[in-house]
């Protein structure tokens, strides 16, 4: 945890972690997520969600649930990604988390101006609740890290059991929707499926785009 976490929780405030997942993938939501940890039952072994192997995210992903304060998650798909491009997208998905976080704070009756987000990079489209950005976040503040893993761990399992699902021949569960060889071969053989991101994809080869007919 960083000092301006512990230095926060000293004056009595809370902290809103805040990271995201998903804005390099061509295929599948941004997904983001808003964690208030309790600084008295910090989980352990948190830690920015990319240096940890899937199943230790998944086991922390429980454990975090089981003790923030409040959390949530917010999706935004595909077509609101091509329509509004990644950046807002990204912002509308950490807003969605955030409100909803807000919700759960003031029906535990906890006042709203105890909470300072911390978000995850070097720009943020301002909230109602004040923000400070931190680049490397989610590996210097234990509630972005937090936040990482949620988001990580919530985007994986939609990949995973909705998209890999339904779209096989992506293979959707081995890459979750990046930019690999296999998911890139895909793309060429088959053409984009419904959860492509279209503007992502100028600079593959592909046949003609999806038409929503078929």
């Amino acid at each position: 945890m960083s000092n301006i976490e512990v230095s926060r929780w000293n004056k009595g405030g809370l902290i809103v972690g805040v990271d995201e997942v998903g804005r390099g993938a061509l295929a599948g939501p941004v997904v983001a997520a808003a964690v208030v940890l309790n600084p008295t039952d910090l989980p352990a072994g948190i830690a920015d969600s990319k240096v940890l192997t899937a199943n230790v995210r998944t086991e922390l992903s429980l454990i975090i649930k089981s003790k923030a304060i409040a959390w949530s998650v917010g999706f935004v798909d595909n077509s609101s990604i091509d329509r509004i491009n990644i950046l807002q997208a990204t912002y509308d998905a950490m807003h969605a988390s955030v409100n909803d976080v807000v919700n759960k704070i003031t029906n535990l009756q906890i006042a709203i101006d105890k909470l300072h987000l911390f978000v995850d990079g070097n720009r943020f489209r301002p909230h109602r609740i004040p923000h400070t950005c931190i680049v490397g976040g989610d590996a210097q503040c234990i509630s972005i890290g937090a936040a990482s893993i949620l988001a990580k761990t919530e985007r994986d399992a939609w990949m995973t059991d909705v998209a890999d699902v339904q779209w096989p021949n992506y293979s959707f569960r081995n890459h979750k929707g990046y930019a690999t060889v296999f998911h890139r071969s895909a793309i060429i053989k088959y053409g984009p499926c419904e959860i492509h991101r279209v503007s992502f994809l100028s600079r593959i080869t592909v046949p003609p785009l999806f038409d929503g007919l078929k």
